[in-house]
């Protein structure tokens, strides 16, 4: 079911294009947010945003381009489309370089935009039901007691039950025990989601995950 905060973010100097883009994509359902240029996008954008971006490459300012490089570098993923009356190869690849989903040549047949937002939108639902995953299974990992995260970290390292109780100093059956009651928590049914588990859900900047 697609996400109701799914918004295409318009980001076009031409007021007419503005206006155009906005009553196409309104008649096909799409909620839009319609900006004149890229810094007006950027003094609005919050982290929270969904959706995707349908930015022209020639703005006042920053380029589409360059906008969807000034969002990477502050960590948002939101897929871009980006559309031009000026294309040629080269800044076609410097966007899809950027990974932009679609690079659109002015004027663009209304398909072809359609299926381009369709698609970003399909990346910003994958990227979010695994953002969700994360979460729940964090909320998973915070249950376990400071043993049994020891454990289990060293069961993602690749260690064996007799490893892991010597590196703890106890008994392979105390270790088996502890895997028990992981996988119980966690709803694993194997090492091998254990493993995931650690793996998935640990911060980005644990030494034990690195």
């Amino acid at each position: 079911m697609r996400a109701e905060a799914l918004t295409v973010y318009v980001v076009e100097d031409d007021a007419a294009v503005r206006d155009s883009l906005a009553l196409l994509l309104g008649l096909a359902g799409y909620r839009t947010a319609l900006f004149c240029d890229a810094e007006a996008f950027l003094a609005a954008y919050r982290p929270g945003w969904t959706g995707c971006v349908v930015a022209d490459l020639r703005l006042p300012g920053a380029s589409g381009v360059e906008l969807q490089a000034t969002l990477q570098q502050r960590g948002s993923a939101l897929p871009f489309v980006i559309v031009t009356a000026h294309g040629d190869v080269q800044t076609a690849r410097s966007a899809f370089r950027a990974q932009a989903v679609d690079f659109l040549e002015k004027p663009f047949d209304r398909g072809q935009l359609l299926v381009a937002i369709e698609a970003s939108f399909a990346l910003e639902e994958r990227r979010i039901s695994r953002s969700d995953v994360r979460t729940k299974d964090g909320a998973k990992l915070a249950g376990l007691t400071a043993r049994e995260r020891e454990v289990l970290e060293r069961t993602a390292n690749g260690l064996h039950a007799k490893e892991i109780a010597a590196a703890l100093g106890i008994s392979t059956r105390t270790v088996e025990v502890h895997k028990a009651r992981i996988m119980a928590k966690l709803g694993a049914r194997n090492v091998a989601e254990l493993v995931r588990f650690a793996l998935d859900a640990a911060p980005p900047n644990d030494p034990e995950q690195a």
